[in-house]
This record gives C-alpha cells, structure tokens and sequence, in this order.
C-alpha cells in the first residue's frame, strides 16, 4: 500500500550539540564582514552549557516545520544503527513525521554536530558520514520534494532522484543546496536546478554557484540563478530580508519585527524556506507564502536550535494576523 505525502524532505540527519561559549571573542573586517571567533590557543576553555537537539541538519528541520503547519510530511535519510539514530527517530514520531522512508545503516554512525555557540551566533562543526545513498523504492504519491543538503559522495544519488522526477512530473521539486552540493557546481547537478519549482540559498552561496566574487546587484543575482533553470528564484540576505524572482515579478520581503533580541540563530534559513513551500503547498499564492516563511525564522531563533521554535498553522497565522502594515511582499522593478 503506498503512502500519501504533501512533502518529502530529503538531505541529511543530525544531532546538535550546542556548546555555549562564555570565553571568546569576535573579529571582523571594516565593513563587519568575515567575522571570526576566536578562542586563547592551547587553553582550557570554559563553557556555560551543553544542550542536545535531535533530528536536526536542513531536511529534519523541513520535515518537521512541514508537519507543524499540518502537513503529511516525510523524511528520507540515512541513520546509524545507534543510540542516536534511534533518537532522532523517536524525536520525528514525536512531530509526526513519518519515518517509513528513513534506511538504517549498520556499519555507520549517526552525524553528530558541535555547535559552538556565542553570543547569539553559532559556528557548527560538521562531519557526515559516508553513507551510500539509494533512493527509497516507494516513495508514494507526493506532491513536494524538498531536496536539501547531501553529502560529497552523493552524486549518484541525484541522478536517481533526477530519474524518478522525469517519471513523476506531477511531482514539484524544492532545492535548497547544502554546502557539498554547492561545491559540487551547478554543471554535476544542472538537471536538479532546471527541474526545480523553487530555489533557495543566500546571496553569497549564488555568488559561489554564479562565480561571482565582486558585488552584484541582487536583482541581476536573481536574474542570473533563475537562467539555471528554476521557476522560482528566492536569495535570502539575512535580516535585511529575502527577494524573489518568477519570470515576471521580482519581489521584496522583510523580515517579521523580533519580539525580542534573537537568542539562537541557528535553523533560521530552514525555517524560511520550508515554511514557504509549506504555504506554497498548502495552496497559497508566492506574495503570501512569503509572508509567513520570515514568522517562523522569527520563532526559530527565540529558542535553542532549529525546532524548537517551529510554529503550528494557527499560531503562525495569528503573528501574520497582527503583523504591521508594513509587513508585505514588495514588488520592485526587474
């Protein structure tokens, strides 16, 4: 019997483990720019905490925020067959996210994260192991994909999700590249940025993938990814807010007012992005998936980790129901 899913997230799973620093410091360039933390060489360093968060890394998160917003979502990923891989299972049953498409891998071990974690910033230590990718034999009737991050050797493994998109052209295809998919460059994985519905990643990862080192105006950023092949072009640029791109309207959103000071940035982008498609899947047009990815990046960084801060519908439209003015997808000109 196959499985009927709004969105199936596939990338990578992770535990993070937070580690806030109280002894170190920041240096960066004149335009605050290529920030650096810095730690006393060959020191005992002290540290305020240690907090575990569980089936995190950029598909967990989407998995999850899917599920919240109501949803029937999945995660296809790989775990070890370890204590951790039996929390993060735990972790996703808890948020109702099926784990039907999720392979357990004997002989590895489930990614493990270090995030060093000042001030309300985080520098995260990664290291994926080296799974071998298949894609699951039934994925079911879908309506999304939400390809994210990946490891180095998994190449072969977006030729298989390449194949089953050709054969399933109902299927829509979020891509919101990870660093290795990233590095691999947009000729290794071209047929995943023509086939996609919508693209996601920050201003400096399409300059990598663009190869652009000076600056560029964002709307030619937006012009030039969106020439790869995607439908729908979203470059996010912190908390100056995100642009998009269709073809027709390049639009401006901002970002949602902070209640308070974020506490923890980490999952922000995540939060944006899959909130988005979310709302896109749900029925909403670009204008108002827009608005409500930014309310969940608000939420997200109030709280520790990724998660943690990932709204329900109804609260999610309460914020955007008390939302200034102000608080609107902006059209600019091309």
């Amino acid at each position: 019997m196959k499985n009927n899913y709004d969105l199936v997230a596939i990338g990578e799973i992770a535990i993070d483990a937070f580690i806030r620093l109280k002894d170190a410091s920041v240096h960066c360039d004149v335009n605050k720019e290529n920030c650096e933390i810095c730690m006393a060489f060959g020191a005992k360093i002290p540290y305020e905490s240690v907090t575990e968060v569980p089936a995190v890394a950029n598909a967990g998160n989407a998995s999850v925020s899917a599920s919240r917003l109501g949803l029937k979502s999945a995660i296809a990923a790989n775990l070890g067959a370890d204590r951790n891989g039996e929390i993060c299972l735990e972790s996703f049953k808890k948020d109702r996210v099926s784990t039907d498409l999720v392979t357990i891998q004997k002989d590895k071990k489930t990614n493990y994260h270090y995030v060093l974690w000042f001030e309300n910033e985080r520098t995260i230590l990664q290291k994926h192991s080296d799974f071998n990718y298949r894609l699951h034999s039934n994925l079911g009737n879908l309506k999304w994909i939400y390809l994210t991050s990946l490891g180095e050797k998994s190449l072969p493994y977006h030729s298989e999700i390449t194949e089953y998109l050709k054969n399933n052209p109902g299927v829509k295809l979020a891509f919101q590249p990870g660093i290795f998919q990233i590095k691999m460059g947009y000729e290794k994985l071209q047929d995943i940025y023509k086939r996609a519905d919508i693209f996601f990643c920050n201003i400096e990862e399409a300059k990598t993938i663009l190869n652009i080192e000076n600056h560029d105006e964002i709307k030619n950023l937006l012009v030039k990814m969106r020439e790869l092949g995607p439908k729908i072009v979203v470059l996010t640029d912190g908390t100056s807010g995100s642009y998009s791109y269709d073809g027709t309207e390049l639009l401006f959103m901002p970002i949602y007012p902070d209640p308070k000071p974020p506490y923890e940035r980490t999952g922000a982008g995540d939060a944006f992005s899959s909130t988005v498609v979310s709302a896109l899947c749900l029925g909403k047009n670009l204008k108002e998936a827009l608005a409500w990815g930014p309310i969940n990046a608000m939420s997200v960084v109030q709280e520790i980790g990724a998660q943690n801060g990932l709204l329900t519908r109804e609260k999610l439209e309460e914020y955007l129901k008390n939302a200034p003015e102000s608080y609107r997808a902006k059209k600019i000109s091309v």
